[in-house]
Protein backbone atom coordinates (compact mmCIF):
# COMPACT_ATOMS: atom_id res chain seq x y z
CA UNK A 1 0.00 0.00 0.00
CA UNK A 2 2.54 2.55 -0.91
CA UNK A 3 0.41 4.55 -3.52
CA UNK A 4 -2.47 7.22 -2.95
CA UNK A 5 -4.74 5.32 -4.60
CA UNK A 6 -4.32 2.18 -2.06
CA UNK A 7 -4.53 4.27 0.67
CA UNK A 8 -7.94 5.37 -0.29
CA UNK A 9 -9.73 8.11 0.96
CA UNK A 10 -12.02 8.82 4.46
CA UNK A 11 -14.56 10.82 2.26
CA UNK A 12 -15.36 7.29 0.75
CA UNK A 13 -16.09 5.95 4.24
CA UNK A 14 -18.72 8.87 5.19
CA UNK A 15 -22.35 7.08 3.43
CA UNK A 16 -21.61 4.17 6.12
CA UNK A 17 -20.64 6.61 9.32
CA UNK A 18 -23.32 8.54 8.39
CA UNK A 19 -26.35 5.75 8.48
CA UNK A 20 -24.56 4.35 12.00
CA UNK A 21 -24.53 7.96 13.57
CA UNK A 22 -28.23 7.85 12.23
CA UNK A 23 -29.13 4.58 13.59
CA UNK A 24 -27.70 5.72 17.33
CA UNK A 25 -29.02 8.58 17.34
CA UNK A 26 -32.53 7.68 16.30
CA UNK A 27 -32.03 4.90 18.94
CA UNK A 28 -30.68 7.19 21.70
CA UNK A 29 -33.40 9.63 21.23
CA UNK A 30 -36.39 7.43 20.76
CA UNK A 31 -35.07 4.66 23.10
CA UNK A 32 -36.09 2.08 20.31
CA UNK A 33 -33.77 0.03 18.13
CA UNK A 34 -36.06 0.27 15.72
CA UNK A 35 -37.06 3.72 15.17
CA UNK A 36 -35.47 4.02 12.02
CA UNK A 37 -35.75 1.01 9.67
CA UNK A 38 -32.41 -0.36 8.22
CA UNK A 39 -33.55 -0.44 4.64
CA UNK A 40 -34.23 3.46 5.23
CA UNK A 41 -30.71 4.21 7.04
CA UNK A 42 -29.28 2.49 3.71
CA UNK A 43 -30.88 4.25 1.48
CA UNK A 44 -29.99 7.58 3.16
CA UNK A 45 -26.53 6.37 2.83
CA UNK A 46 -26.61 5.45 -0.55
CA UNK A 47 -28.11 8.67 -1.74
CA UNK A 48 -25.31 10.41 0.33
CA UNK A 49 -22.90 8.06 -1.85
CA UNK A 50 -24.46 8.68 -5.02
CA UNK A 51 -23.53 13.07 -3.94
CA UNK A 52 -20.27 12.63 -3.06
CA UNK A 53 -19.54 10.37 -6.26
CA UNK A 54 -21.06 13.52 -8.49
CA UNK A 55 -19.06 15.96 -6.34
CA UNK A 56 -15.97 13.56 -7.05
CA UNK A 57 -16.33 13.27 -10.68
CA UNK A 58 -13.66 14.11 -12.42
CA UNK A 59 -13.72 15.34 -16.24
CA UNK A 60 -13.85 12.86 -18.89
CA UNK A 61 -14.60 9.77 -16.32
CA UNK A 62 -17.87 8.62 -14.92
CA UNK A 63 -21.28 10.37 -15.50
CA UNK A 64 -23.90 9.98 -12.86
CA UNK A 65 -25.26 6.89 -15.57
CA UNK A 66 -21.87 5.47 -15.30
CA UNK A 67 -22.80 5.54 -11.35
CA UNK A 68 -25.86 4.15 -11.55
CA UNK A 69 -24.66 1.11 -13.60
CA UNK A 70 -21.46 0.75 -10.76
CA UNK A 71 -24.26 0.58 -8.14
CA UNK A 72 -26.53 -2.01 -9.83
CA UNK A 73 -23.41 -4.32 -10.35
CA UNK A 74 -22.54 -4.07 -6.87
CA UNK A 75 -26.02 -4.96 -5.97
CA UNK A 76 -25.82 -7.52 -8.89
CA UNK A 77 -23.09 -9.01 -8.13
CA UNK A 78 -23.62 -13.09 -8.38
CA UNK A 79 -22.65 -13.96 -4.91
CA UNK A 80 -25.71 -11.06 -3.42
CA UNK A 81 -28.09 -12.42 -5.61
CA UNK A 82 -27.44 -15.88 -4.68
CA UNK A 83 -27.80 -14.40 -0.65
CA UNK A 84 -31.03 -13.02 -1.82
CA UNK A 85 -32.59 -15.80 -2.73
CA UNK A 86 -31.29 -18.47 -0.18
CA UNK A 87 -33.03 -15.92 2.25
CA UNK A 88 -36.03 -15.53 1.12
CA UNK A 89 -35.78 -19.89 1.19
CA UNK A 90 -35.10 -19.53 4.84
CA UNK A 91 -38.18 -17.48 5.39
CA UNK A 92 -40.31 -19.87 3.84
CA UNK A 93 -38.46 -22.40 5.74
CA UNK A 94 -39.08 -21.22 8.37
CA UNK A 95 -42.95 -20.09 7.88
CA UNK A 96 -43.57 -23.23 6.92
CA UNK A 97 -42.03 -25.35 9.81
CA UNK A 98 -44.18 -23.22 12.38
CA UNK A 99 -47.60 -23.84 10.36
CA UNK A 100 -47.03 -27.72 10.25
CA UNK A 101 -46.16 -28.08 13.97
CA UNK A 102 -42.45 -28.62 13.89
CA UNK A 103 -41.47 -25.69 15.63
CA UNK A 104 -43.67 -26.96 18.97
CA UNK A 105 -42.33 -30.26 18.19
CA UNK A 106 -39.29 -29.71 18.55
CA UNK A 107 -39.52 -27.40 21.72
CA UNK A 108 -41.94 -29.88 23.36
CA UNK A 109 -39.42 -32.94 22.86
CA UNK A 110 -36.69 -31.20 24.32
CA UNK A 111 -38.57 -30.55 27.70
CA UNK A 112 -40.21 -33.97 27.86
CA UNK A 113 -37.04 -35.26 28.09
CA UNK A 114 -35.56 -32.34 30.23
CA UNK A 115 -34.27 -33.86 33.67
CA UNK A 116 -36.01 -32.28 36.54
CA UNK A 117 -32.88 -31.20 38.27
CA UNK A 118 -31.32 -29.76 35.00
CA UNK A 119 -33.97 -26.96 34.29
CA UNK A 120 -31.23 -24.26 32.97
CA UNK A 121 -28.90 -26.17 31.46
CA UNK A 122 -31.65 -27.81 29.33
CA UNK A 123 -33.68 -25.05 28.63
CA UNK A 124 -30.24 -23.50 27.33
CA UNK A 125 -29.47 -27.25 25.07
CA UNK A 126 -33.03 -26.96 24.57
CA UNK A 127 -32.75 -23.17 22.83
CA UNK A 128 -28.88 -24.52 21.23
CA UNK A 129 -31.34 -27.24 19.43
CA UNK A 130 -34.39 -24.93 18.48
CA UNK A 131 -32.64 -22.05 17.03
CA UNK A 132 -30.15 -24.50 15.58
CA UNK A 133 -33.09 -26.33 14.07
CA UNK A 134 -35.27 -22.76 13.22
CA UNK A 135 -32.14 -20.75 12.27
CA UNK A 136 -33.54 -17.46 13.94
CA UNK A 137 -32.63 -16.57 16.95
CA UNK A 138 -35.51 -14.23 17.06
CA UNK A 139 -37.96 -16.57 16.75
CA UNK A 140 -36.63 -18.93 19.25
CA UNK A 141 -36.75 -16.38 21.87
CA UNK A 142 -40.53 -15.72 21.57
CA UNK A 143 -41.26 -19.35 20.86
CA UNK A 144 -39.00 -20.14 24.13
CA UNK A 145 -39.14 -17.14 26.25
CA UNK A 146 -43.07 -17.87 27.42
CA UNK A 147 -41.27 -20.98 28.68
CA UNK A 148 -38.98 -19.98 30.27
CA UNK A 149 -41.24 -17.53 31.92
CA UNK A 150 -43.51 -20.06 33.40
CA UNK A 151 -40.51 -22.22 35.11
CA UNK A 152 -38.97 -18.96 36.52
CA UNK A 153 -42.53 -18.07 38.00
CA UNK A 154 -43.33 -22.00 39.30
CA UNK A 155 -39.50 -22.06 40.58
CA UNK A 156 -38.96 -18.58 42.06
CA UNK A 157 -35.86 -18.76 39.87
CA UNK A 158 -34.61 -15.05 38.71
CA UNK A 159 -36.54 -13.92 35.54
CA UNK A 160 -33.34 -12.06 33.94
CA UNK A 161 -31.30 -15.09 34.90
CA UNK A 162 -34.16 -17.26 32.70
CA UNK A 163 -34.13 -14.42 29.84
CA UNK A 164 -30.05 -14.55 29.70
CA UNK A 165 -30.13 -18.80 29.18
CA UNK A 166 -33.01 -18.56 26.18
CA UNK A 167 -30.84 -15.55 24.50
CA UNK A 168 -27.54 -17.77 24.90
CA UNK A 169 -29.39 -20.42 23.50
CA UNK A 170 -30.67 -18.28 20.60
CA UNK A 171 -27.47 -17.00 19.55
CA UNK A 172 -26.40 -20.38 19.36
CA UNK A 173 -28.25 -21.11 16.38
CA UNK A 174 -28.00 -17.76 15.25
CA UNK A 175 -24.09 -18.76 14.49
CA UNK A 176 -24.37 -22.15 13.78
CA UNK A 177 -27.41 -23.05 11.63
CA UNK A 178 -26.72 -24.03 8.18
CA UNK A 179 -30.33 -22.13 7.58
CA UNK A 180 -29.44 -18.68 9.87
CA UNK A 181 -29.39 -15.67 7.54
CA UNK A 182 -26.05 -14.83 9.44
CA UNK A 183 -24.26 -18.20 7.93
CA UNK A 184 -25.44 -18.09 4.77
CA UNK A 185 -24.02 -14.12 4.45
CA UNK A 186 -20.76 -14.95 6.16
CA UNK A 187 -19.73 -18.21 3.64
CA UNK A 188 -22.03 -16.64 0.86
CA UNK A 189 -19.63 -13.07 1.39
CA UNK A 190 -16.63 -15.49 1.66
CA UNK A 191 -17.21 -18.35 -1.34
CA UNK A 192 -17.03 -21.30 1.10
CA UNK A 193 -18.76 -24.33 1.51
CA UNK A 194 -21.66 -24.19 5.08
CA UNK A 195 -20.11 -27.48 6.29
CA UNK A 196 -16.56 -26.18 6.40
CA UNK A 197 -17.30 -23.27 7.94
CA UNK A 198 -19.53 -25.21 10.27
CA UNK A 199 -16.83 -27.76 11.25
CA UNK A 200 -14.17 -24.86 11.92
CA UNK A 201 -16.99 -22.56 13.89
CA UNK A 202 -18.34 -25.41 15.68
CA UNK A 203 -14.54 -26.29 17.27
CA UNK A 204 -14.43 -22.55 18.10
CA UNK A 205 -17.52 -22.06 19.96
CA UNK A 206 -17.76 -26.16 21.79
CA UNK A 207 -15.77 -24.67 25.23
CA UNK A 208 -18.24 -21.27 25.73
CA UNK A 209 -21.26 -24.45 25.20
CA UNK A 210 -19.46 -26.23 27.56
CA UNK A 211 -18.84 -24.01 30.28
CA UNK A 212 -21.95 -22.04 29.93
CA UNK A 213 -23.68 -25.72 30.74
CA UNK A 214 -21.42 -26.28 33.75
CA UNK A 215 -22.31 -22.82 35.20
CA UNK A 216 -25.78 -23.03 34.56
CA UNK A 217 -25.73 -26.89 36.60
CA UNK A 218 -25.32 -24.65 39.84
CA UNK A 219 -27.84 -21.96 39.13
CA UNK A 220 -30.39 -24.54 38.33
CA UNK A 221 -33.39 -25.75 41.02
CA UNK A 222 -35.81 -28.12 40.34
CA UNK A 223 -39.33 -27.73 38.31
CA UNK A 224 -41.99 -30.27 37.18
CA UNK A 225 -43.61 -29.59 33.84
CA UNK A 226 -46.76 -30.85 32.69
CA UNK A 227 -45.44 -33.55 30.43
CA UNK A 228 -48.92 -34.68 29.28
CA UNK A 229 -49.18 -31.06 27.11
CA UNK A 230 -45.58 -31.51 25.72
CA UNK A 231 -46.58 -33.51 22.67
CA UNK A 232 -44.37 -33.78 19.82
CA UNK A 233 -44.56 -35.87 16.60
CA UNK A 234 -41.41 -37.36 15.09
CA UNK A 235 -42.48 -36.98 11.45
CA UNK A 236 -42.91 -33.10 12.05
CA UNK A 237 -39.21 -33.53 12.69
CA UNK A 238 -38.77 -34.48 9.01
CA UNK A 239 -37.85 -31.04 7.71
CA UNK A 240 -35.05 -29.96 10.46
CA UNK A 241 -33.31 -33.50 10.10
CA UNK A 242 -33.74 -33.46 6.30
CA UNK A 243 -32.62 -29.54 6.20
CA UNK A 244 -29.36 -31.28 8.36
CA UNK A 245 -27.97 -33.91 6.76
CA UNK A 246 -28.36 -32.88 3.52
CA UNK A 247 -26.22 -29.35 4.55
CA UNK A 248 -23.75 -31.54 6.04
CA UNK A 249 -23.23 -33.89 3.54
CA UNK A 250 -22.60 -31.05 1.27
CA UNK A 251 -25.80 -30.74 -0.70
CA UNK A 252 -26.14 -27.11 -1.87
CA UNK A 253 -28.20 -24.90 0.57
CA UNK A 254 -30.81 -24.03 -1.94
CA UNK A 255 -31.19 -27.90 -2.91
CA UNK A 256 -31.23 -29.02 0.99
CA UNK A 257 -33.68 -26.18 2.34
CA UNK A 258 -35.44 -26.76 -0.79
CA UNK A 259 -36.19 -30.47 -0.46
CA UNK A 260 -36.90 -29.80 2.89
CA UNK A 261 -39.87 -27.03 2.43
CA UNK A 262 -41.71 -29.62 -0.09
CA UNK A 263 -41.07 -32.52 2.67
CA UNK A 264 -42.56 -29.73 5.27
CA UNK A 265 -45.55 -28.72 3.44
CA UNK A 266 -46.28 -32.18 2.20
CA UNK A 267 -46.56 -33.25 5.65
CA UNK A 268 -48.81 -30.38 6.48
CA UNK A 269 -51.10 -30.99 4.28
CA UNK A 270 -51.23 -34.80 4.95
CA UNK A 271 -51.56 -34.07 8.94
CA UNK A 272 -54.33 -31.05 8.22
CA UNK A 273 -52.40 -28.15 9.53
CA UNK A 274 -52.62 -26.27 6.77
CA UNK A 275 -55.24 -26.47 3.21
CA UNK A 276 -53.65 -26.14 -0.41
CA UNK A 277 -54.47 -22.46 -0.20
CA UNK A 278 -53.88 -21.65 2.90
CA UNK A 279 -50.32 -23.29 2.61
CA UNK A 280 -49.41 -20.75 -0.52
CA UNK A 281 -50.12 -17.74 1.74
CA UNK A 282 -47.64 -19.79 4.61
CA UNK A 283 -45.21 -19.25 1.98
CA UNK A 284 -45.79 -15.93 1.25
CA UNK A 285 -45.57 -14.93 4.75
CA UNK A 286 -42.23 -16.74 5.15
CA UNK A 287 -41.14 -14.43 1.49
CA UNK A 288 -42.72 -11.21 3.29
CA UNK A 289 -40.61 -12.27 6.52
CA UNK A 290 -36.96 -12.52 5.06
CA UNK A 291 -37.66 -9.58 2.35
CA UNK A 292 -36.37 -6.50 3.99
CA UNK A 293 -32.88 -8.39 4.84
CA UNK A 294 -32.58 -9.62 1.15
CA UNK A 295 -33.35 -6.06 -0.39
CA UNK A 296 -30.84 -5.09 2.21
CA UNK A 297 -27.85 -7.19 1.26
CA UNK A 298 -28.88 -5.88 -2.26
CA UNK A 299 -28.15 -2.30 -1.46
CA UNK A 300 -25.75 -2.47 0.37
CA UNK A 301 -23.60 -4.05 -2.35
CA UNK A 302 -24.20 -1.31 -4.33
CA UNK A 303 -23.39 1.01 -1.52
CA UNK A 304 -19.50 -0.80 -1.20
CA UNK A 305 -19.67 -0.16 -4.86
CA UNK A 306 -19.52 3.54 -4.74
CA UNK A 307 -17.47 3.44 -1.17
CA UNK A 308 -14.97 1.42 -3.16
CA UNK A 309 -15.02 4.14 -6.20
CA UNK A 310 -14.77 6.82 -3.33
CA UNK A 311 -11.61 4.83 -1.95
CA UNK A 312 -13.36 4.16 1.17
CA UNK A 313 -12.89 0.66 1.22
CA UNK A 314 -9.04 0.89 0.24
CA UNK A 315 -8.58 3.28 3.47
CA UNK A 316 -10.57 1.03 6.00
CA UNK A 317 -8.13 -1.60 4.44
CA UNK A 318 -5.21 1.07 5.05
CA UNK A 319 -5.68 1.89 8.68
CA UNK A 320 -7.13 -1.57 9.91
CA UNK A 321 -3.93 -3.40 8.41
CA UNK A 322 -1.25 -0.56 8.86
CA UNK A 323 0.06 -2.21 12.32
CA UNK A 324 -0.87 -5.81 11.16
CA UNK A 325 2.23 -8.15 11.07
CA UNK A 326 0.40 -11.48 10.19
CA UNK A 327 -2.67 -13.68 10.22
CA UNK A 328 -3.48 -13.17 13.80
CA UNK A 329 -3.49 -9.52 13.33
CA UNK A 330 -5.95 -9.78 10.58
CA UNK A 331 -8.35 -12.06 11.87
CA UNK A 332 -8.20 -9.69 15.18
CA UNK A 333 -8.86 -6.70 12.62
CA UNK A 334 -11.49 -8.45 10.89
CA UNK A 335 -13.16 -9.96 14.54
CA UNK A 336 -13.01 -6.27 15.73
CA UNK A 337 -14.61 -4.63 12.33
CA UNK A 338 -17.97 -6.82 12.27
CA UNK A 339 -18.19 -6.65 16.60
CA UNK A 340 -18.36 -2.16 16.04
CA UNK A 341 -20.53 -2.75 13.06
CA UNK A 342 -22.86 -4.57 14.50
CA UNK A 343 -23.33 -2.91 17.60
CA UNK A 344 -23.79 0.11 15.98
CA UNK A 345 -26.58 -1.48 13.83
CA UNK A 346 -27.54 -4.37 16.42
CA UNK A 347 -27.90 -6.75 13.06
CA UNK A 348 -25.38 -9.20 12.46
CA UNK A 349 -26.51 -9.95 9.26
CA UNK A 350 -25.72 -6.74 8.12
CA UNK A 351 -22.73 -6.28 9.56
CA UNK A 352 -21.61 -9.72 8.18
CA UNK A 353 -22.96 -8.38 4.78
CA UNK A 354 -21.18 -5.42 5.11
CA UNK A 355 -18.07 -6.60 6.43
CA UNK A 356 -17.83 -9.32 4.31
CA UNK A 357 -15.93 -8.15 1.18
CA UNK A 358 -13.53 -5.86 3.18
CA UNK A 359 -12.83 -9.14 5.58
CA UNK A 360 -12.02 -11.26 1.98
CA UNK A 361 -9.46 -8.87 0.74
CA UNK A 362 -7.51 -8.73 4.32
CA UNK A 363 -7.94 -12.83 4.92
CA UNK A 364 -6.55 -13.16 1.20
CA UNK A 365 -3.52 -10.71 1.60
CA UNK A 366 -2.50 -12.03 4.54
CA UNK A 367 -3.38 -16.01 4.31
CA UNK A 368 -6.10 -16.31 6.42
CA UNK A 369 -8.26 -19.05 5.55
CA UNK A 370 -12.22 -17.72 3.90
CA UNK A 371 -13.14 -20.53 6.64
CA UNK A 372 -11.81 -19.49 9.09
CA UNK A 373 -13.03 -15.30 8.73
CA UNK A 374 -16.53 -16.38 7.94
CA UNK A 375 -16.30 -18.46 11.39
CA UNK A 376 -15.02 -15.11 12.78
CA UNK A 377 -17.29 -12.97 10.95
CA UNK A 378 -20.22 -14.96 12.43
CA UNK A 379 -18.97 -15.54 15.82
CA UNK A 380 -18.48 -12.12 16.43
CA UNK A 381 -21.17 -10.55 15.30
CA UNK A 382 -23.65 -13.39 16.97
CA UNK A 383 -21.55 -12.65 19.73
CA UNK A 384 -22.27 -9.08 19.65
CA UNK A 385 -26.02 -8.82 19.23
CA UNK A 386 -25.85 -11.46 22.38
CA UNK A 387 -25.07 -8.69 24.79
CA UNK A 388 -26.11 -5.66 23.09
CA UNK A 389 -29.43 -3.84 25.35
CA UNK A 390 -30.57 -2.74 22.38
CA UNK A 391 -30.41 -5.61 20.04
CA UNK A 392 -33.81 -7.53 19.11
CA UNK A 393 -32.97 -10.14 20.82
CA UNK A 394 -32.73 -8.90 23.89
CA UNK A 395 -35.44 -6.20 23.72
CA UNK A 396 -37.71 -9.57 22.84
CA UNK A 397 -36.80 -11.24 25.70
CA UNK A 398 -37.00 -8.30 28.29
CA UNK A 399 -40.53 -7.16 26.59
CA UNK A 400 -41.90 -10.56 27.17
CA UNK A 401 -40.81 -11.19 30.43
CA UNK A 402 -40.84 -7.85 31.77
CA UNK A 403 -37.78 -7.21 33.22
CA UNK A 404 -35.14 -4.45 32.13
CA UNK A 405 -32.72 -5.01 29.09
CA UNK A 406 -29.80 -3.95 31.19
CA UNK A 407 -30.72 -6.64 33.98
CA UNK A 408 -30.61 -9.59 31.10
CA UNK A 409 -26.70 -8.80 30.01
CA UNK A 410 -24.79 -9.33 33.04
CA UNK A 411 -26.59 -13.73 32.49
CA UNK A 412 -26.07 -13.45 29.06
CA UNK A 413 -23.15 -16.28 29.66
CA UNK A 414 -22.87 -17.75 26.59
CA UNK A 415 -22.26 -14.48 24.69
CA UNK A 416 -19.99 -13.35 26.49
CA UNK A 417 -17.48 -17.06 26.35
CA UNK A 418 -17.95 -16.85 22.92
CA UNK A 419 -15.80 -13.27 22.69
CA UNK A 420 -13.22 -14.98 25.37
CA UNK A 421 -13.13 -17.99 23.07
CA UNK A 422 -13.44 -16.32 19.83
CA UNK A 423 -10.41 -14.18 20.80
CA UNK A 424 -8.26 -17.53 22.44
CA UNK A 425 -8.82 -19.09 19.20
CA UNK A 426 -7.04 -16.35 16.92
CA UNK A 427 -4.32 -16.00 19.71
CA UNK A 428 -4.11 -19.59 19.24
CA UNK A 429 -4.22 -19.85 15.00
CA UNK A 430 -6.60 -22.82 15.75
CA UNK A 431 -8.45 -24.61 13.87
CA UNK A 432 -7.16 -24.11 10.73
CA UNK A 433 -9.11 -23.20 7.76
CA UNK A 434 -10.32 -26.69 6.33
CA UNK A 435 -9.92 -24.23 2.61
CA UNK A 436 -7.85 -22.08 1.97
CA UNK A 437 -8.51 -19.20 0.85
CA UNK A 438 -7.23 -19.23 -2.92
CA UNK A 439 -7.53 -23.03 -4.24
CA UNK A 440 -10.17 -24.30 -1.74
CA UNK A 441 -8.39 -27.35 -1.67
CA UNK A 442 -8.42 -29.11 1.82
CA UNK A 443 -5.36 -27.26 4.33
CA UNK A 444 -2.69 -30.04 5.34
Amino acid sequence: MENNKNKGNFLGLMPLLIFIALYIISTAVTKNASAMPLNVGILIAIICAFAFCVAKKEKGKLNFDGFVTMFCKGGGDDTLILMFFIFLEAGIFYSVAGGMGAVSSVSNLGLKLLPANMVLPGLFLIGCVLSFSMGTSMGTVTTLMPIGIEIASKTGMNMALVCGVVVGGAMFGDNMSFISDTTIAATRTQEVEMKDKFRANFLMVLPAVIITIVLLMFQSVPAVLDESALTWDFVQLLPYILVIVLSLIGVHVMLAMGTAILVGLIVGLVQGSFTFVSALTIVGDGIKSMEDTAVIAVMVGGLVALMTYLGGIDWLLNKLTSSVKGAKGAELSIAALVTLLDLATTNNTISIITAGPIAKDISDQYGVSRVRTASILDLFSSAGNGICPWAGQILAASGLAGVSTLSIVPYCWYSMLMFVFGVVFILLGWPKGVVTHSKDKVAK
